[in-house]
């Protein structure tokens, strides 16, 4: 493999025999693969597969514990991120990466500020944030703080971030997770441009739909090991599932099962309003029946929820099990039958410098201190969890943290459920899942409803809600839009009456 001379070419390169451990357990398992400048590779794997603990090898965030990593004809080990950028190799985390009181533009720029003599160029940073967000399509002040965004927003904010540090390879882990159809097609517009340009891309998703549209070639690992790899335009999808998780892949969405329509509503909104977000909404979900809620990033659905679990002011009319209730906080409408698993998993879902065991327990603590806290009791409980939700997990004592992102999510789930609630409302259930385990949620999602559960599932993926959902409530602007079921359940359908292209006849 020869040196890129020209410095706006892409990167080269080549794992050779790529070994990491963790302590005593090895997590990538002798990997070797090679990728050419100037293409867009979809990396694929489930969960635990590995392709991220590569990829932070590669960007400098981790040391290989074995073998090597050439970039452009050069064996290198990078000791830092930083060092990793100067070769131009960036990472835009599954997780993200930023720095919550800092401005759009501080950490656009953290790390790398333009100076003026002693002091920061703070017009440069200005104009250089503009310009990157520009890119990705995001209209905010680059000197609102991030901690104001909400998360789609600072999904792009990531993505401009990399973009702005002139990237010959760049690393995208679940880019599109909380992305829009619009958006997701902006920024398959700045792949494209960007390859044009010579820049590597590797793609990391298990959107198998994007990844079909967007890469010319496909690398499947599984279990720590390469799998196999074919040009994108001679394998299907189906396939694509297959090569991941070792075994035919059937039964994505498990038929609907029948809601008892003479069932009093389990949960009934009336005339909810969250200042800002949502105005005037109205509905309700009966025991054993999945609702979905779709809309585009800014709809509300997110917020109004927030609102309705005591976390955002709030006025309307909650009625569950036929009580009116205000919840103050999450814990206190857990006690009234209501869980929430939040969009933001690493932030809100979990602690994730915590271990599993108080992370599963923590929401229904009183269970486990009467008056003193029972750990053999909590640590029987999480062995019950661990086996039911599939969690994979070296050691039972690890923290949150060093789970993949599948297994956290699983955590979070068995969570919310933990509690024992009347009502479950799931947002984005499935961000940063793969196939496999979206297919286990998928069914989970189904057995919790057959037992009389009453679910709420809000996504942006919309083949999920139509899988899924018995009725799916459409937000746009801060109120319901249209509820729909039967045929009305498509993506089209769905799209127009959340961009306001089509109404509900009056």
């Amino acid at each position: 493999m020869t040196r890129v001379a020209n410095d706006q070419a892409g990167v080269a390169v080549a794992f050779e025999g790529v070994v990491k451990s963790f302590g005593p357990v090895e997590v990538l398992h002798g990997v070797s693969f090679a990728l050419e400048p100037g293409r867009i590779y979809g990396l694929l794997g489930e969960n635990g597969a590995g392709k991220s603990t590569l990829m932070k090898i590669l960007a400098g965030y981790e040391a290989a514990s074995g073998g090597s990593v050439t970039v452009d004809g050069e064996q290198v080990a990078f000791g830092s991120s930083r060092e990793a950028e100067a070769r131009g190799i960036v990472l835009i985390h599954q997780e993200f990466n930023l720095a919550e009181d800092l401005t759009v533009a501080g950490n656009i720029f953290l790390g790398h500020e333009p100076m003026k003599g002693w002091f920061l160029d703070e017009v440069a940073m200005r104009e250089g944030a503009t310009a990157a967000l520009r890119q990705v399509g995001l209209e905010i002040d680059p000197a609102t703080p991030v901690r104001r965004l909400i998360v789609a927003e600072k999904q792009l904010v990531e993505i401009a971030k990399a973009v702005s540090r002139k990237a010959r390879l760049l690393i995208m882990d679940e880019p599109t997770a909380t992305l829009t159809p619009s958006e997701v097609a902006r920024l398959f517009a700045l792949i494209t441009r960007m390859r044009a340009e010579g820049v590597t891309v590797i793609y990391i998703s298990h959107k198998l739909d994007e990844v079909e549209r967007i890469t010319d070639e496909v690398i499947v690992m599984r279990d720590g090991r390469f799998v196999g790899r074919s040009p994108t335009a001679e394998i299907t999808r189906h396939t694509m599932a297959t090569m991941m998780v070792g075994r035919e892949i059937a039964d994505q969405f498990p038929p609907r099962s029948t809601v008892d329509e003479s069932r009093a509503p389990a949960l009934r909104v009336r005339n909810f309003s969250v200042p800002g977000w949502a105005q005037e909404v109205e509905f309700e979900v009966r025991p054993g029946e999945i609702l979905g809620f779709a809309g585009l990033v800014g709809a509300g659905r997110t917020e109004l929820f927030e609102g309705i679990l005591g976390l955002r002011p709030s006025s309307g009319e909650i009625e569950l099990q036929g009580r009116g209730v205000k919840p103050r906080s999450p814990r206190e409408a857990a006690e009234h039958g209501l869980t929430y698993l939040s969009e933001d998993r690493k932030g809100k879902g979990l602690h994730v410098d915590f271990t599993l065991r108080p992370n599963l327990t923590l929401m229904a603590l009183g269970r486990y201190a009467k008056p003193w806290l029972d750990p053999s009791a909590e640590r029987q409980a999480l062995e019950r969890a661990v086996d039911a939700f599939g969690i994979r997990a070296g050691s039972l004592s690890v923290k949150a943290s060093s789970l993949s992102g599948g297994n956290q999510q699983k955590l979070a789930l068995a969570k919310v459920l933990h509690p024992e609630p009347k009502v479950l409302v799931l947002d984005e259930p499935t961000r940063g899942v793969d196939v496999g385990a979206k297919r286990e949620i998928y069914h989970l999602i189904h057995r919790l409803a057959e037992q009389g559960l009453a679910v709420i599932v809000i996504s942006s993926e919309l083949v999920e809600l139509i899988g899924l959902a018995h009725r799916v409530a459409v937000m746009r602007a801060g109120r319901i839009a249209a509820t729909l079921t039967g045929e009305e359940l498509t993506e089209e359908i769905m799209i127009a009456y959340a961009t306001g292209t089509r109404h509900v006849a009056a």
